[in-house]
């Protein structure tokens, strides 16, 4: 392995880092504005998944600095590289949050393996070998959501 990533490793960590920022401040969106008889399970929930998703992007950038190359620099930049969707709307009821959370979750799964295929094309274990985990975490935060729903 060099010491440097070619830019496709940096370009997927970055698009990862991106979804991530917006998965979690979606999922503290629904956090706060959740309504409901299950609201308290919910409200949990969100606010234990955004703090694990918030938790893995330190780490991502850093994974990016390591390469040496720049990692995001603003909310603009963030809304321009995500393909997470915002959602705006008010009185969302909170099975289309979950739903909503399931797929955006396995969005970001997606974005996992672009990361780990091009860490691997590069011999670059370290990013690899983090990627493992936080594939881990997404699944379980998939499964929850729906076995939420009942799926």
């Amino acid at each position: 392995m060099s010491d440097k990533n070619t830019p496709a490793v940096v370009d997927a960590l970055n698009a990862l880092l991106a979804d991530s920022f917006a998965l979690y401040l979606k999922t503290k969106n629904y956090h706060w504005h959740v309504q409901g008889p299950r609201f308290r399970e919910l409200h949990l929930l969100f606010d234990e998944q955004a703090a694990q998703i918030f938790a893995t992007t330190d780490l991502i950038a850093e994974r990016v600095r390591k390469n040496g190359a720049a990692t995001l620099r603003s909310i603009g930049e963030i809304g321009r590289r995500t393909s997470i969707a915002d959602d705006d709307a008010s009185g969302v009821d909170a099975d289309t949050m979950i739903g909503n959370l399931a797929a955006d979750n396995k969005r970001l799964l997606d974005q996992l393996k672009d990361v780990k295929t091009a860490a691997e094309a590069e011999g670059d274990i370290a990013t690899s070998g983090l990627v493992d985990g936080w594939a881990d975490e997404t699944q379980q935060r998939i499964w929850f959501l729906e076995a939420t729903l009942g799926y």
